[in-house]
């Protein structure tokens, strides 16, 4: 498993996919939170806080993290190199975990970058430190969480068909239903009581738990529990080639 996750991330270093990747992710972030005048300018905002960074980079990586992961097992189903794949000395569970693994790799690579901001906004802040570091830290927690369920889902949906545009079509819908559309579904309160269990199973209300600063164990297990359902079903899928 470890040689296939190190040729994975070569794959992306070693080509321009991988920093693409990185520099639109900066690109977009750095634009829009120190360009550009809107709401999340982190120049314009009252108070010296990474919020708006937090509240808009879900949004990239939704669109983003479907694009890097399109190809993961779409493009071996393809080109007929998933047959290959499948006569090495690796389990079908190695061959989904080695891919996930090297996609989080490259979503945390283009992350850390944005510590910067932190720093800037620490130094900034009047008087300078009163940035909340423990709300700062926690939202990291949980962008890197809401990013690897976002992988897992890209990994699902390139398990699914051999065409790279239907990949990335399925996976960005599904990276929005399961982060923004299960809320807005929840809010238009038509199912009573069931209206909170809807908006439960969306990751919104997960994120923003973690982003105040609380790091929930439940809040944990949910994501933990969603990344386990996708990479299952994608071996479950992985599985069904051989079939």
């Amino acid at each position: 498993m470890l040689s296939l996750y190190l040729k994975e991330l070569r794959s992306f270093l070693s080509s321009i996919i991988g920093y693409v990747f990185i520099l639109i992710y900066l690109i977009a972030s750095g634009l829009f939170h120190w360009v550009l005048s809107y709401n999340t300018n982190l120049l314009e905002g009252a108070e010296a806080d990474l919020i708006p960074f937090f509240n808009l980079s879900p949004v990239i990586l939704l669109i983003l993290i479907p694009a890097i992961t399109m190809r993961s097992i779409a493009e071996e189903r393809r080109t007929g190199t998933i047959e290959l794949l499948f006569t090495k000395p690796i389990s079908d569970l190695g061959i989904i975990l080695a891919k996930y693994f090297a996609g989080v790799t490259l979503m945390i690579i283009a992350i850390i970058p944005t510590i910067v901001y932190f720093f800037s906004m620490y130094y900034m802040g009047k008087p300078i430190g009163i940035i909340d570091l423990g709300a700062s830290l926690t939202s990291y927690l949980g962008l890197i969480l809401l990013g690897s369920v976002f992988v897992s889902i890209g990994i699902f949906a390139s398990s699914l068909t051999s065409s790279q545009i239907v990949s990335f079509i399925l996976a960005m819908f599904l990276c929005w239903f399961i982060y923004d559309g299960l809320e807005l579904l929840g809010s238009f309160s038509q199912v009573g009581n069931s209206d909170a269990i809807i908006r439960y199973f969306g990751i919104s209300s997960h994120y923003n738990s973690i982003k105040k600063g609380l790091v929930d164990t439940s809040d944990i297990v949910y994501f933990i529990s969603v990344i386990f359902l996708f990479l299952y079903a994608s071996l479950s899928s992985v599985k069904s080639l051989k079939r």
